[in-house]
């Protein structure tokens, strides 16, 4: 079985390409990388194996959801930690956990209980 499925992905910024048409699979238990230089457009396909930017062209699945079809989905069942801290500077704490949550369709309640157990440490 897949944990990953990636078909004809492409994806583009008005003229320029930034993936084009990739294809590749990733087993269940597989560790897997990108390795390029800076524009090659690793950080373009994260995001959209990650639901957070729609492919123009393509599809993938994600733990058996599809990035086009249910982004949603695909969010509530990956983790994903970027190799450089991300943090915004010029946001506050809560600002900062307000964008993320917001990345991954919380809001209104949900949120809020979120980040109220997020500032409660056990003793």
């Amino acid at each position: 079985m897949n944990s990953i499925e990636v078909h004809n992905l492409t994806k583009k910024f008005e003229k320029f390409t930034s993936v084009n048409n990739i294809s590749f699979e990733v087993g269940e238990g597989e560790v897997f990388g990108f390795l390029g230089s800076n524009g090659a457009g690793k950080s373009t396909t994260i995001k959209m194996l990650c639901g957070i930017l729609s492919p123009t062209s393509g599809d993938a699945n994600v733990g058996g959801f599809s990035i086009r079809d249910n982004p949603d989905m695909v969010k509530r069942n990956i983790g994903y930690m970027s190799q450089k801290f991300s943090l915004y500077n010029d946001l506050t704490v809560a600002e900062n956990i307000n964008f993320f949550g917001g990345v991954y369709g919380l809001k209104d309640q949900i949120l809020r209980d979120r980040k109220n157990g997020f500032w409660k440490y056990p003793n």
